[in-house]
């Protein structure tokens, strides 16, 4: 009986162990951007260095969300480089004053390398299998009184975290950009992946923040005053720092409503989600937090002090539901109280 339990026991241990070795291997990215090609796993600028979330079921991706191997630029897309390569196309151009000018409706830039800023100030515009690599106080994509504006199947990065990291990924620069949609885009190294108000967030990896002295890090932002549909679905969201927050619905400029947040994988800032009831502000309505998994790789409570804060459960049209933690081989009873 002693030797039958040993047995056991030896058994279990190599199936985790097993588990464990399968779900390291496929975490490493094998997305390339032809002529700019990814840095080597482990590497201070790998895409992919974000540790593996604890706990999640073995399988091709974390817990099935998004990750390096299933954002950014597909694999075998060869990109050419701006302005080196190519200058200019259909309602877009390099500006030699140093960024890449969008301009023309309908504009569609495709399976380029840039290593420069993107301002958008036209509408129905398409960015897609295209590599941003910038630094310093600018945006990757910066829109610019835009409408429907597509940036897809991308990475916005810097090369480095420190101070020459990029301020944000894609950013609506006048908070009055309307139908955008940011979709499976790979975002690191940004003290601020997405800020915006309007628009669809879905099945993309922000990770690996950057930060330099008197930055707030924000995987997802809203500033407020803002009231169409802004829906973040779907992504992996994981902010190795003690501030500020994966997703973060503020009231910096007035009300926040009409947010749905669902199906994330999320974890770390200060707190892992800021639910948009800032104290003394306006009642936040129709905030909607259902679906998500928080996990505990940086902090045991999801973020440095806690997995959510100034979200109100008696406003309005908000939700809070079916949220829960992942932990071991099974998502954990949900998460029953919104607050830290």
């Amino acid at each position: 009986m002693k030797a039958r339990r040993l047995g056991l026991g030896l058994a279990v241990a190599l199936a985790f162990a097993l588990a464990a070795a399968l779900l390291t291997l496929t975490l490493r990215p094998h997305r390339t951007t032809g002529s700019a090609p990814r840095p080597a796993p482990g590497s201070a600028s790998a895409s992919g260095s974000a540790p593996a979330p604890h706990g999640c079921l073995p399988g091709r991706h974390p817990c099935g969300f998004p990750d390096a191997a299933t954002t950014g630029v597909p694999a075998g897309v060869v990109l050419r480089s701006v302005p080196g390569q190519i200058s200019s196309g259909p309602g877009w151009h390099f500006d030699p004053r140093g960024w890449v000018q969008v301009d023309g409706n309908g504009a569609v830039l495709s399976g380029l390398y840039i290593p420069y800023s993107v301002s958008v100030a036209a509408s129905h515009v398409t960015i897609k299998d295209v590599r941003i690599v910038v630094s310093g106080q600018r945006s990757g994509v910066g829109l610019r009184h835009a409408h429907d504006v597509t940036i897809k199947d991308s990475d916005i990065h810097s090369p480095e975290a420190g101070a020459a990291r990029l301020m944000v990924g894609v950013k609506d620069i006048y908070g009055d950009s309307t139908g955008t949609t940011v979709l499976r885009d790979n975002i690191w190294h940004t003290a601020t992946g997405v800020q915006m108000e309007a628009g669809l967030i879905e099945d993309s990896y922000i990770h690996d923040p950057g930060f330099r002295q008197g930055d707030h890090v924000n995987g997802v932002t809203s500033n407020g005053g803002k009231t169409a549909l802004l829906t973040v679905r779907h992504n992996t969201i994981l902010i190795n720092r003690r501030q500020t927050d994966a997703i973060g619905l503020f009231e910096d400029f007035g009300v926040q409503a009409n947010r749905v947040i669902e199906d994330n994988l999320l974890a770390g800032g200060g707190y892992t989600i800021y639910g948009g009831q800032n104290p003394g502000g306006p009642a936040a309505h129709n905030i909607v937090i259902t679906g998500n998994r928080f996990i505990r790789i940086y902090y045991p409570h999801g973020g440095y002090y806690g997995h959510i804060v100034r979200f109100d459960p008696r406003g309005s049209g908000n939700v809070w539901s079916g949220n829960a933690w992942a932990s071991n081989t099974r998502y954990e009873t949900a998460i029953a109280i919104a607050g830290p």
